[in-house]
Parts: structure tokens; C-alpha cells; sequence
């Protein structure tokens, strides 16, 4: 944090297009036509303050000279950058590899690494945590008031230091009796709170807490004036001052005889736990820290936050907290892909010294699994520097807060980097997969270049070339299409559905919160959602039902599904829905352990398997008009929904929102995961991982996915904007598709619906797939 931030700047657009330089005509047209479109999705701006502040409490600005996101738009004349022009990482950004995705350079040596750091230092200020200005020289302190709680000495003083002293940072020492030079255990000051630092002293280090945070926790955030103060030079964000505050306690604490400097922790819970890690990537006088929950922009890249996620996405979280971050990440909404920077290049700025990452699994605005990418990912740099063993993960059951236990845990882990104790961090992973594990497991080897090159315009051909004009012939292909996918999905085990299944993980993980006038009752390894004050029993009375799919939601599966439930219900459908394997409920050891039980199957084999038991179990159900049952899903789950479609007949109709892009045209760089997504991040689809570099020999796409579902009904929503699709191939699918369903004289049995936006089930989509659905009752 003593490096001059300009210096930095400069430092690393040496090795970097991703700092916004002049740019030419074209460029600059290209760059305001992604503002427009962004500004055309993005909700107005909030002008009082989020829900969870003290009443009375003044809305923040963004900046000193802005109260609103789009007030700095207007003055700084910012522009989002050439998305197109910057590459598409399928990984996070390799925090061993410089100018990635240009040069391309392996970091090998010490000075390499040098080089590294310094670039992503500069373009986590530039994008994330704003600029800091240096130490200030001329701090002092003031003892307010010393006193004796049993035998801790508890100390309150005033720093003051900056321009001509008018900063200030009220911090409180709880001193354990001795000599010392004893360890420093610091966090946030929050009114009437001993809990951690009691902690702490009773481990043998010095208690210390600052008070620069929300006001909310009772006291008033000293750091509001150190924005202006520095303004416009450095233009740190609320998180980033607090952090600078926490850096001018360490100025303090380094003039005690009682601190041993080698030996000093930080710790923070939730926007403390953001504050935390920030600045222990740019002060390497904080020896070890653990950031607590701290979400999106703390322990969860903002990769893995989007909306697919269905966690606090960054387009919510800087427009909830606009004062948080630097406003020029809002820029990337929609685009979190492109960030030439991530959470865990802040994290690999930590090393070599200590950083144990900690999560609820089930917190709602969390995701363990982008937790354990960027572990993975932030511990190469720990191996470069062979200090492995002073990164740790430990991903608890519990709540958003820990508990004492989780805080002694905390503390034997700093005791085990400052080589005080010998507890060592367990590092369990709860996803726990990797392409290369799976290799290990199954014994597979698959030579692409065995498999042709596929043409994906010859849907309506048969295996001789002859053109298909009949049903009859149609039907013949699809039975091979059909043995081209359960090849993909695996050896599916001989087995029966589930039958009832109770957990008590779901009272763990949460259920749907739903509107009034709906009920529910446990089904199968889910439940059902049907109109309140009916009789079920009623055999007259049938309901058409949905089999809704969920997202990637990791921590939550269905958790906050209820609007998607209850807008079903109210249009007069039944609603079946579950965990699928791998979230919610059924993450824990059904999910990381699958492909230690089933290698040669997958976890898409089983969640399309789940749908099957699903619609079979509903056909005995009374109440449920069995030439209605439906499948519909977001993300994973429309995607999940088209391959079950395909390979039952028995499902009515498909809703796949955000489901697919092609296979075979998703090469390297197209979208943001490419068929990465499936084989080497997700597990979903393992094999498709020795396809990676040959795309266009995969055995199947879905174009012949999305045919073999004709004649019957089915809604592609394909925003035109998804980072994680390509549009245009969407589009040509949907249109080669419907040959077929012209073949059956039911073209209008297919629509695709493309709203200009972004990968997300937005109210104008779900008002869309609702409508959709009800006409096909009719």
C-alpha cells in the first residue's frame, strides 16, 4: 500500500489492454452502444438507503462529486470497454500467467512474479477497489481512556494523521498481561462486541478493533472523511477506506514493544470479510487473515456470481451498494467473464502469507463451488512461492455468522501459520471435482479424432445423405440421435425412481417462500405446489403440472425459487420441483461423491434420470393431467429439461430459458466457459472434455437435441447478449429445427424468444414463459 498507484498504472498496461486508453472512432461507437444497452437493463438508481441501515442514516454517494451511479457516468464520460476486443478466460484469470490472453506469458521467475503482482494490483484498483493513497507520516496517538477488566488491560485511542491531522481512527487494544511481544488479533469495532477479541486475548494475542465500518454496527465510520480528503487523486471505495484504516491501526501497532510485527491477523465478517481480504492484498505487514462470508467481491469471484448462480450478483450488489466498489465495475454487468481481474488475483496477492477462506455452504448469497475455484486457482501462486501450506478453505455448515466455534477454528489457523500451534486446517473440499480427477476415477480415454467431423445443417439427412420428407423417416433418425446423447450422458445404472424421500437438509438449506393460496406436500425427493383449498383427490379436476429445473444454486437449489412457483400455480399449473444432484439439499456428499460411486455415468445422466423418475411418478398421481406434464428451467435446468424432452416422449412441452448454445461452434474463446462448462468446471458432462480443441467431432448438438423433441411444443429464451451463448448459432439452430417441425406441419409449435439482455430470467422473460404456457393449454 506504499506504491504509488499512478506507478502501478502505468506498471501494468505495459502488460495489459484491459486500462481504458483513447480509442478511435469505431471503438468509441462500439463502446456507447454497450452502454446503451446496459443503461436499457439496468433499474434506476436507489436514492435512500438499503434496507439493513440504521433509521436515519443518509444515503451514501458514489463519490465525492456523485450521488448517484449514472451522476458519474455523466461526469466522468466512462465508457464500458470493448467487450468483443478483450478475450474470454473459460478459467479465472491465472494468477501464474502475464498479459493472459495476449502474450501469454508463464510466470517462472521471482522477477516475473514481480511483474505479475504488480499488474494485478493496478487492475484490481482501477476496476474493483479504486486507487489508495499512500501511508501518511505524521500519525499520532491519544489515549481516551484505559481500564482494567480483570486482568486485561482494555485501552480506547484516537489516531490522527493525514492532511494537517484532521483524519482520525478510533481504535480499542485489549492488552493480555505480560511482556509480550505478543500476537495482534484485529476486526471491526462494533458496539458493545467482545465476542471475537475475547477470542483472541484468550489465545494470548492482543485484542485490537478500528472503528472505520457501516454504521450500522453502532459507531460512526471515522473513514467517511479520508474520500475527500484525497479526493480527486485516490478515489478508494467505502470497502477500500476501511481497509486503509485498518492499515493505519498496523501504523500504530508498529510502534508498541508489545506487537511482534511477523505475528499480526485480520479478520471481518461479510462487507468486513470484502474489506479484509482487500487489504490484506495490497499490506503485507498483515501476516494472516481471514475474511469471513464475504460473498460476492470477498471469497466469491464475481465470475461465479452471476445470475445462472442465483447468488448476489454484481449488477445487484453495485446497485444495492453503489458506494462499495469502484463504479466502474458496473460497467461489467452482464459481462463478469471479461474482468481482466478477479477475487481470487487478490487472493493470490496475499501470498505467501496466510489466508484461510471461510463460507456457510448454505448461505443464500454465497457459492461454495466458485469458493473452491478460486482456492484452486489463488493456491498456485502458494505453490510457486512454496508456501501451500499457509492457504486453507474451510467451508462450515451453519449461517451467514459464524459461531465461537468457527472463530476457535479461525484462530488455529493463525496460530498454525505463526507457528504457535499445530492444528492444521482440514481443506475439505464439497464439490471436489476436477476433469482430471474424473479421469483417474473412470479409466476413460476417448480419441476425438476417431469421430468425424459433424455438419450441423444436415438434420433433415439420413445416415446414407438421402434427404429425410417424412415423419416416418424422421423417427428413424431420432432413435439414433437418441443413442448419440445416452452415449454423452453415461452408463446409467439399472435402478427404480426414488420413491418418497425425506431431509432434513431441506429445513437446512431453506424451502421456497411462495405467495398465499398455495400448498404444498413432499413428492418423491421434492415437492409439489398445487392451488390452495382444491381437492387433489378429486379425479375431475386435473392439473396440468411443470417440472421446474433450477440454476447453478450451488448453496440454495430451490431455495428461492417461490416466485418462479408461485407465478406457475397462479396460472393454473401444479409445480414439481427438487434439489437437483450436485445443489442445495443433495450438494453435500451425494453430489461431490457421484463420480466416486458412478464414474462411468454423469451428473447430467442422473439429473436427466431425476426428471424420468419424476414424470413417472406424476402419472400415477391423481389429481395431474398426464398430457400435461411440462418441463421448464433456467440455466442448467433448461438446459437438463431439453436433453429429458428428447429422450421422453412423455413430457408435453419445454421451456429451456438460457439452456444452450451449440456444442460443435463453442470453440475456444466463443463464449465465456465454452464446453469447459461441462467437462472440466461443472462435471456435468465429462466426457465432452477429450472434445475440447476438436469441438466440431462431437457426436451430437443441439440442433438434433432440440429435433427430437418435435412435434411437440417448446420456448427457447435466448437473450442476445449471454456471455455464455452465442446468439447468432442459437438463432440458426432454432430456424434448422424447425424444418423438422415442418415436416409434422407444426412450425408454430417452436418459438424462439430473444429479448436484448443479458443471461438472467428477468420478470420480462418469466411474464413471456408464463404466457407461453398457458396458451398451451388451449
Amino acid at each position: 500500500m506504499k506504491k504509488n498507484c499512478s506507478f502501478l498504472l502505468f506498471f501494468a498496461s505495459l502488460f495489459s489492454g484491459y486500462l481504458i486508453a483513447p480509442v478511435g472512432a469505431q471503438e468509441d461507437l462500439t463502446r456507447l452502444q454497450y452502454l446503451e444497452r446496459l443503461m436499457n437493463v439496468t433499474p434506476e438508481d436507489l436514492i435512500v438507503p438499503s434496507g439493513d441501515q440504521k433509521p436515519g442514516t443518509p444515503p451514501a454517494h458514489v463519490s465525492p462529486e456523485d450521488f448517484l451511479w449514472r451522476d458519474w457516468l455523466s461526469r466522468t464520460d466512462e465508457l464500458p470497454p470493448d467487450f468483443d476486443a478483450l478475450p474470454s478466460l473459460p478459467f479465472l484469470p491465472d494468477p501464474l500467467i502475464i498479459d493472459e490472453g495476449g502474450r501469454h506469458i508463464p510466470v517462472e521467475t521471482m522477477a516475473q512474479w514481480k511483474m505479475k503482482r504488480a499488474e494485478m494490483e493496478s487492475l484490481a484498483q482501477y476496476w474493483i477497489t479504486g486507487t489508495i493513497p499512500p501511508a501518511p507520516q505524521n500519525l499520532s496517538a491519544e489515549l481516551i481512556e484505559e481500564k482494567q477488566l480483570g486482568n486485561v488491560v482494555e485501552r480506547t485511542l484516537l489516531l490522527r494523521f493525514g492532511p494537517e491531522q484532521k483524519l482520525q481512527l478510533h481504535i480499542s487494544l485489549l492488552m493480555p498481561p505480560g511482556k509480550g511481544p505478543f500476537p495482534v488479533f484485529i476486526c471491526p469495532w462494533k458496539e458493545d462486541r467482545y465476542d471475537w477479541v475475547q477470542a483472541g486475548v484468550r489465545r494470548g494475542y492482543i485484542g485490537c478493533r478500528f472503528a472505520a465500518t457501516d454504521p450500522k454496527y453502532g459507531y460512526p465510520d471515522d473513514s467517511e472523511a479520508y474520500e475527500l480528503a484525497y479526493w480527486p487523486k485516490y478515489d478508494f471505495s467505502a470497502l477500500m477506506r476501511w481497509g486503509w484504516a485498518a492499515s493505519r491501526t498496523i501504523d500504530y501497532l508498529y510502534s508498541l514493544k508489545q506487537v511482534n510485527r511477523d505475528q499480526i491477523a485480520l479478520t471481518g465478517l461479510s462487507r468486513n470479510g470484502k474489506m479484509a481480504l482487500w487489504v490484506a492484498a495490497y499490506d503485507d505487514r498483515i501476516k494472516a487473515v481471514v475474511p469471513i462470508s464475504g460473498g460476492t467481491g470477498g471469497e466469491n469471484p464475481f465470475r461465479y456470481t452471476t445470475d445462472k448462480y442465483h447468488s448476489e450478483t454484481l449488477s445487484l450488489l453495485t446497485w444495492a451498494r453503489p458506494h462499495w466498489l469502484h463504479p466502474r465495475l458496473r460497467l461489467f454487468t452482464g459481462w463478469e467473464s471479461k474482468l481482466p481481474v478477479d477475487q481470487n488475483s487478490l487472493m493470490a496477492l496475499v501470498a505467501p502469507r496466510g489466508l484461510m477462506l471461510t463460507s456457510s455452504v448454505t448461505e443464500s448469497a454465497g457459492n461454495p463451488w466458485g469458493i473452491e475455484q478460486a482456492y484452486l486457482s489463488a493456491r498456485k501462486a502458494y505453490e510457486f512461492l512454496g508456501a501451500e501450506h499457509k492457504i486453507a478453505i474451510d467451508l462450515r455448515q451453519g449461517l451467514h455468522a459464524p459461531s465461537m466455534r468457527d472463530m476457535e477454528r479461525y484462530l488455529d489457523f493463525f496460530d498454525y501459520v505463526f507457528e504457535r500451534g499445530n492444528i492444521e486446517p482440514d481443506n475439505h473440499l464439497v464439490c471436489d471435482y476436477s476433469f482430471s480427477k474424473w479421469l483417474g476415477l473412470s479409466g476413460e480415454m476417448i480419441d476425438p479424432l476417431s469421430f468425424p467431423i459433424a455438419d450441423s445443417n444436415d438434420l433433415l439427412k439420413d445416415s446414407t445423405g438421402r434427404a429425410i420428407i417424412a415423419t416416418i423417416d424422421w423417427k428413424r433418425k431420432v432413435s439414433g440421435i437418441r443413442k448419440q446423447i445416452q452415449w454423452g450422458l453415461g452408463q446409467e445404472p439399472a435402478s427404480l425412481g426414488p420413491g418418497q424421500q425425506t431431509d432434513y437438509l431441506h429445513d437446512v438449506v431453506g424451502l421456497p417462500q411462495v405467495s398465499e393460496g398455495i400448498e404444498r406436500k413432499p413428492f418423491s425427493h421434492g415437492y409439489i405446489y398445487y392451488p390452495a383449498g382444491g381437492d387433489i383427490s378429486d379425479t375431475k379436476q386435473k392439473l396440468p403440472v411443470v417440472i421446474y429445473l433450477h440454476e447453478y444454486a450451488y448453496s440454495t437449489g430451490i431455495a428461492k425459487t417461490g416466485d418462479v412457483i408461485s407465478d406457475f400455480v397462479k396460472g393454473g399449473f401444479a409445480v414439481c420441483i427438487y434439489d437437483q444432484i450436485g445443489f442445495g439439499s443433495r450438494l453435500f456428499e451425494e453430489g461431490r461423491l457421484f463420480y466416486d460411486r458412478f464414474p462411468r455415468w454423469s451428473k447430467l445422466g442422473r439429473m436427466v434420470a431425476d426428471v424420468r423418475w419424476s414424470v413417472d411418478a406424476l402419472t400415477k398421481q391423481p389429481f395431474i393431467d398426464t398430457s400435461k406434464i411440462f418441463v421448464a428451467g433456467y440455466s442448467l435446468g433448461g438446459m437438463v429439461g431439453l436433453y429429458s424432452a428428447a429422450l421422453d416422449d412423455r413430457i408435453s412441452g419445454v421451456v429451456s430459458v438460457c439452456g444452450f448454445t451449440p456444442m460443435r461452434a463453442n470453440t475456444p474463446g466463443k463464449t465465456a466457459e465454452g464446453i469447459y462448462a461441462y467437462s472440466h468446471l461443472h462435471g456435468l458432462l465429462p466426457r465432452l472434455g477429450f472434445f475440447a480443441g476438436h469441438e466440431d467431432r462431437i457426436p451430437y448438438d443441439f440442433h438434433e437435441i432440440l429435433a427430437a423433441i418435435a412435434p411437440r411444443p417448446m420456448l427457447v429464451v435466448a437473450p442476445t447478449w449471454d456471455q455464455y451463448a452465442d446468439f447468432p448459432e442459437i438463432r440458426h439452430t432454432v430456424d434448422e429445427v424447425k424444418k423438422v417441425f415442418q415436416l409434422y406441419g407444426k412450425e408454430d409449435q417452436v418459438e424462439l424468444f430473444a429479448p436484448a439482455d443479458y443471461n438472467r430470467f428477468s420478470a420480462e422473460m418469466k411474464v413471456k414463459v408464463i404466457s407461453w404456457m398457458r396458451e398451451q393449454l388451449n
